[in-house]
């Protein structure tokens, strides 16, 4: 029943995707005829059938395994020093406005202010339909060129900032997790946060002994929340590992060599002596980088899912 459901998801639109190209049919020909109100109807017919043919085109795209889960994403500033931090909060500021303009709902699990200014690291989770299919496309090395405000010479500075995006994975997933593999320690959360934050060590932070893997969540005033929080990114993580090796395995039986560009540079921003973004995967450029950096990469993303579908 679910497989059936599922394929009547996708029959249902086919459907009356077919119905509006034989509705624009008819009235493209009425307009060659007559002309007028025919033939603007006719546009606005063909505008609306193009709009549902590229929804039907982004949904295949977000047919991957984990593409309907949410996502968890971290952001950790790179080489530069405090233009670096500062990147890192404005790539942030840039995936809350991208997901507010989808809808999305977004929940802060973490985040390491800078030590001037702007963020060592944050870990967000973003809900809502699709959310890890789109924010896999982010995954990568950001970098940034401009002149920089924290310069006395306002000379111009390169940073970097990375960003991972990994499925959110419940507890009744296959993911085991044994105690005795957990180190844990609780602190006082840094930054903002009022009293009760900061004198209380209700920040949480695991070590997954075998795997080396670190995490750490200081969002919440309840030591128990962040400790929840820590393991739904441990775990995610640790699913992201071992889907990993799985591909690494199938590539080798296969005799086939495919990039996994966890750590390779993705996208860049530049803001003087010109401005551009230019993803380096896809090619695709934008002149409009302050609309590029208040949330709108739709563009970017759906290009980058094109070219791995």
């Amino acid at each position: 029943m679910d497989e059936l459901g599922a394929l009547g998801d996708w029959i249902e639109p086919l459907r009356k995707l077919r119905g509006r190209c034989e509705d624009a049919r008819v009235l493209i020909e009425l307009a060659e005829e007559e002309g007028g109100d025919a033939e603007l109807e006719a546009e606005k017919l063909l505008e609306s059938t193009e709009d549902a043919l590229r929804g039907l085109e982004l949904r295949k795209m977000l047919s991957g395994k984990d593409d309907e889960r949410n996502a968890i994403v971290s952001i950790h500033a790179g080489a530069g020093g405090t233009d670096s931090q500062d990147w890192a909060q404005m790539l942030l500021r840039m995936y809350l406005a991208w997901a507010e303009r989808r809808g999305l709902e977004v929940e802060m699990m973490d985040a390491q202010p800078g030590e001037e200014a702007g963020l060592k690291s944050a870990t967000f989770l973003v809900r809502g339909a699709y959310a890890f299919g789109h924010m896999r496309a982010e995954t990568g090395v950001h970098r940034l060129v401009r002149l920089s405000p924290f310069d006395a010479a306002h000379r111009r500075h390169t940073s970097f900032a990375s960003v991972a995006a990994y499925p959110e994975i419940d507890d009744s997933s296959e993911i085991e997790i044994r105690d005795a593999d957990l180190k844990l320690d609780f602190f006082r959360a840094s930054g903002p946060g009022g009293q009760h934050v900061n004198k209380s060590s209700t920040a949480v932070r695991i070590t997954h002994v075998p795997t080396g893997i670190v995490v750490s969540c200081q969002e919440e005033r309840s030591q128990f929340r962040n400790r929840e929080n820590a393991m739904k990114v441990l775990r995610s993580k640790l699913y992201a590992m071992r889907e990993q090796e799985r591909r690494k395995e199938q590539e080798e039986a296969h005799g086939e060599k495919m990039e996994i560009a966890w750590g390779s540079q993705i996208r860049s921003y530049v803001l003087h002596p010109y401005q551009m973004v230019k993803d380096v995967r896809t090619s695709v450029e934008r002149s409009d980088v302050e609309r590029v950096l208040d949330g709108d990469i739709d563009e970017f993303i759906e290009a980058y899912l094109k070219q791995t579908e």
